[in-house]
């Protein structure tokens, strides 16, 4: 299967633009016709990315072909150097060309949980929180604490977090699932091997152009002191906010803002993420909504392992993909896990060759 198809993005161009110049057109509802001008703007930027990277690719060819006959090895480096950047710039565009999903392009609601085993899987939930919030930080998005439960001893037991940035979503769907730790524990003084659990639920910031009816009636706004990071003065105030929506017995809350008021529209946006995606899991006869296969946070149903003893790997249990060094991981790294994910989905590989 071709993952990009050049001629299929250009008939699709064409035929937005074409609909922009039909009467009546810039009547329509401002939501409709803004919807229609922000995908002739990512078409267009797919196609001319495309077309700049095949001209290059072509003209790196023809250089090398030259250098070899010539035997100029200055050359020869520096055909290397832009051989490996545009590589790069081919593997960016090949993950963005993945995140055609409807929500893959809105900001993403992260929130971590852990499973049984008390303070070793909230420890493990506190090193998740830390791996995906410097994978954040390095691919440029910002992260936005919105509800943070300290462990009873050490690590969290519950954390609900946003990335901020375009893609957030479509990048970080394939990470939702069970993730599965075995190590030395650092507080087990006998110096056992343990293994924890900790489960991770992805969902995208819902944009006010998407309708959900929530009945104020159907409401339960709870008010309390926050416990997280924010200082002396976000402690002292009933700054947090929980609402509970009693149909659903669906319960989001928020606690990042100093006010009151901000907490609870940010949790209302919560909220309404958390209602698309009952709406949509009911919409559909198998378990392939936004947020997946539910499982047991427990064996056998984590998506991934992390093993630091007796040997270290970290190994996707989808896709296979593994990686030997735990730490690069544990700092962020996992581009790679990412990209094998996307490409799965899709039953590809990359759509150009240099």
């Amino acid at each position: 299967m071709s993952l990009f198809d050049i001629t299929l993005l250009e008939e699709q161009l064409k035929k937005l633009e074409d609909e922009t110049v039909k009467d009546g057109f810039w009547q329509k509802d401002a939501q409709e016709t803004g919807k229609v001008l922000a995908k002739i703007k990512q078409l267009k930027h797919k196609v001319e990315q495309y077309k700049r990277i095949e001209k290059e690719s072509i003209n790196l060819q023809e250089l090398t072909e030259l250098a070899n006959l010539e035997n100029d090895e200055e050359v020869a480096k520096d055909i290397l150097k832009s051989t490996i950047k545009l590589e790069n710039e081919i593997e960016k565009l090949e993950l963005e060309t993945l995140l055609s999903g409807k929500y893959d392009k809105n900001n993403a609601i992260l929130t971590l949980h852990p499973g049984a085993g008390g303070t070793e899987s909230q420890d493990w939930v506190e090193m998740l929180y830390r791996m995906y919030t410097r994978w954040a930080v390095k691919n440029g998005y910002e992260v936005k604490e919105l509800d943070y439960l300290e462990g009873d001893e050490a690590g969290i037991k519950s954390v609900t977090f946003e990335i901020i940035g375009e893609n957030a979503y479509g990048y970080m769907k394939g990470e939702m699932g069970v993730h599965r730790l075995v190590r030395i524990s650092p507080f087990d003084a006998g110096g056992r091997r343990h293994t924890s659990f900790a489960s991770l639920e992805v969902l995208p910031e819902i944009t006010d152009d998407v309708q959900i009816d929530i009945n104020p009636d159907d409401l339960r706004i709870d008010t309390y002191r926050a416990s997280g990071a924010g200082g002396q003065h976000i402690n002292k105030t009933s700054s947090a906010v929980r609402i509970t929506h009693i149909p659903t017995n669906i319960v989001v809350a928020c606690q990042s803002e100093r006010s009151q008021i901000q907490n609870r529209e940010t949790a209302m946006r919560m909220l309404k993420s958390k209602l698309l995606d009952t709406r949509e899991k009911e919409q559909k006869a198998t378990i392939d909504g936004l947020k997946g296969e539910q499982k047991d946070i427990a064996w056998g149903s984590q998506i991934r392992s992390y093993v630091f003893c007796p040997y270290t790997l970290v190994k996707d249990h989808r896709t296979n993909f593994e990686v030997g060094n735990v730490e690069s991981v544990m700092n962020g790294n996992i581009d790679g896990f990412i990209e094998a994910y996307l490409k799965g989905q899709f039953g590809v590989g990359s759509f150009f060759a240099l």
